[in-house]
């Protein structure tokens, strides 16, 4: 019993509960803590755990340690020079907040080259961390409905008619033409792979981050800054190099595009052994083969991240031997990463039958992460202390637009009189 409180008691235990709160979390293991214990301090461990998960400012958290202004900023500052949070100018003040670890914190540990870490080790951990014990993986991307990332579509492999039914915010080019800031950065999935010698060929530096998160990273020095220009070209060589393109499940004001292949990326690789339970939202579309045009030439099985397409039999009397493409529907992302490669003209892309709903912003994801995973409270109570006006109105804003069992567990999880009566006041204007 000693022991259990022992480590209850430990800053990094309490950093863990911490990164919980937060609809992505980190499964508990000695794993997990080895990784903390790279990246913080036991000290710093025992300071973030106290830091709300909404935006805050030096100010507030000055309160929250009990220290003057000018040392909490300093802190603040370092941790947002090594990844571990985020900031942005509000008006004449700078807020900050710690993002999840995945997409966060985890892969900003090794987005550039640094030696202020062994990033051997850190790496070492994380593959054993997410590829072998794979709790971690599984409670990120398979927990829930709405999952924190999405795939988009290679515009280039679309018809003409196919490219008028894809909308701005389902193309990667429209969210680097349209970002406020675009930083670039080292492929996490890449050099963690490359730290354990299982790394592939695929471009390094060319993992792309926007708007706010790439200002912070940026002048952080964990990207470099790029313009809309260098992001297309880019793009574009992605592309050319067979990579797919996974970004932030939501409409408005993307943070982070990765141009991942299917043996280093983990969102691919969680795909491919959870496909069944949808790890990842797909695009709107899905390849058809045409299988007079087919010769079996097994390059778009080669080609698919997530083993989506087999070759299967012709059932060719005069060709016994012949094969043709086939295609697992269930857990194909219609990246168009198949049709890039076939030559044949075996393989078009269609509209799928049912439309995927993307989140609005990140607001909108993250109370329907909540809600689906059981942490709406978390949002609501953030460190016992109820949200500001106008971040709950966030919250309810979101909670009403859902439908009306989504809005059933939402109050359940919030157990509040006032958010009933927000929801049935709805029905009856509705």
């Amino acid at each position: 019993m000693a022991h259990h409180i022992t480590i209850k008691e430990n800053s990094y235990y309490k950093l863990a509960e911490r990164i919980n709160r937060f609809p992505q979390g980190a499964s508990l293991s000695d794993l997990l803590f080895e990784i903390l214990k790279i990246l913080f301090s036991e000290k710093e461990a025992g300071l973030v755990s106290l830091l709300p998960i909404r935006p805050f400012n030096a100010r507030k958290a000055a309160k929250t340690w009990n220290i003057n202004e000018e040392d909490a900023r300093t802190i603040l500052n370092d941790l947002a020079d090594r990844g571990i949070l985020l900031d942005a100018e509000d008006k004449d003040d700078v807020v900050y907040s710690m993002p999840p670890p995945m997409a966060g914190f985890f892969e900003f540990s090794l987005m550039r080259y640094r030696n202020d870490i062994d990033q051997k080790k850190l790496s070492e951990l994380f593959y054993q961390y997410m590829n072998v014990e794979e709790d971690f993986i599984k409670g990120l991307f398979t927990m829930g409905e709405t999952q924190m990332g999405r795939v988009f579509i290679n515009e280039t492999v679309l018809s003409e008619e196919n490219s008028l039914h894809v909308l701005d915010y389902e193309r990667s080019s429209e969210v680097i033409k349209t970002a406020t800031n675009i930083g670039i950065g080292i492929c996490y999935c890449r050099h963690k792979m490359q730290h354990i010698g299982k790394n592939c060929k695929a471009e390094l530096d060319i993992c792309m981050t926007f708007n706010g998160s790439a200002d912070s990273l940026v002048r952080h020095g964990i990207a470099r800054r790029a313009d809309a220009a260098e992001g297309l070209d880019l793009l574009q060589k992605a592309r050319d190099t067979n990579l797919v393109q996974f970004g932030e499940n939501v409409r408005e004001r993307v943070n982070f595009i990765c141009n991942c292949c299917g043996c280093c990326c983990e969102a691919l690789i969680a795909a491919r052994r959870f496909g069944f339970l949808h790890p990842v939202h797909t695009t709107n579309f899905i390849p058809v083969i045409h299988a007079e045009n087919c010769n079996g030439c097994g390059k778009c099985v080669s080609l698919c991240p997530v083993e989506a397409m087999t070759l299967v039999s012709s059932n060719d009397p005069v060709r016994p031997n012949s094969k043709k493409a086939k295609l697992e529907e269930d857990i194909c992302l219609g990246c168009g990463v198949c049709r890039s490669g076939c030559n044949k003209n075996a393989i078009e892309l269609k509209t799928r039958e049912k439309r995927v709903i993307t989140p609005v912003n990140s607001v909108h994801r993250v109370v329907m992460m909540a809600i689906e995973r059981g942490k709406l409270h978390n949002l609501i109570f953030d460190n016992q202390v109820i949200l500001s006006h106008r971040a709950l109105a966030a919250v309810l804003n979101i909670i009403l637009k859902l439908p009306p069992v989504k809005q059933v567990i939402a109050s359940r999880q919030f157990k509040s009189r006032y958010l009933e009566g927000l929801i049935r006041r709805q029905k009856n204007y509705s």
